[in-house]
C-alpha cells in the first residue's frame, strides 16, 4: 500500500468522520450546541476541503495509485453518509432524502464495481453531473450542520434544506445518467448474472 500526501489527506478524511459525529454528542457543559455546530460544520468543511486537495495533489505530484483511486470514494461515502444520519438524527433534513442520496451512493458504487469486472468501468466514470451532486451535497451537508443564522437573518437550516433538494434531484439524475451509461455498454452484449 502506497503512502504519500493525498493518501495521508484521504485518511484524514476518513479520520475525521467520528470527530465530527462526536462533535454533536458533546454535553452543554463542555460546548454549548451553537458551538457545537460551528465546530462540527468546520470539521466537515475540512474534510470535504481534503476531498477535493487529494485528488489535485495527486494528479499535480504524479502521485496517483489504484489504491488512492480506491480510497478516495470510500472516504467520501462514508463522511457523507455519516453526515446525513446525524443530519437526520438531529431532525435536520428529512429522512427520505438521505435514504435517496446513501441508496444511490451504495447503487453506484456496486454498479461501478460490476462493471470494473467486466473491463468496462470507464463508461460509468465520473460525470460532470456527479460533480454538480457532490457539490450541492456537500453546501446542503456543510449549511445543515452549522445551522445558525446566514447574512441578512436567512436561516441555514432553510437555504441548506433547499440545497438538499437540489442535492437528491441531482443525485437521482446522476443515478440514471449512470445506469443510462451502463446499459449502454451492456446493449447487446450477453451478461451471465
Amino acid at each position: 500500500m502506497p503512502f504519500n500526501l493525498p493518501i495521508f489527506l484521504t485518511w484524514l478524511r476518513v479520520a475525521l468522520i467520528p470527530i465530527c459525529v462526536a462533535v454533536f454528542f458533546l454535553p452543554d457543559s463542555i460546548l454549548l450546541l451553537e458551538s457545537r455546530n460551528g465546530v462540527g460544520a468546520g470539521i466537515f468543511a475540512l474534510a470535504a476541503a481534503t476531498d477535493w486537495l487529494d485528488g489535485y495533489l495527486a494528479r499535480k505530484l504524479g502521485q496517483t495509485s489504484a489504491f488512492g483511486a480506491f480510497l478516495d470514494p470510500v472516504a467520501d461515502k462514508l463522511i457523507v453518509a455519516a453526515a446525513l444520519i446525524l443530519l437526520v438524527e438531529m431532525g435536520r433534513t428529512p429522512g427520505w432524502m438521505a435514504m435517496i442520496i446513501i441508496g444511490r451512493e451504495i447503487a453506484i458504487s456496486a454498479l461501478r464495481e460490476w462493471m470494473a469486472e467486466m473491463g468496462t468501468r470507464n463508461s460509468v466514470a465520473v460525470a460532470y453531473i456527479g460533480k454538480l451532486k457532490t457539490a450541492a451535497q456537500m453546501v446542503a451537508i456543510l449549511l445543515l450542520l452549522y445551522a445558525g443564522p446566514l447574512p441578512a437573518g436567512v436561516s441555514a437550516l432553510i437555504v441548506g434544506n433547499v440545497f438538499m433538494v437540489i442535492a437528491v434531484i441531482l443525485t437521482l439524475w446522476s443515478m440514471a445518467y449512470y445506469l443510462r451509461m451502463a446499459a449502454r455498454e451492456f446493449s447487446g452484449k450477453k451478461i451471465d448474472v
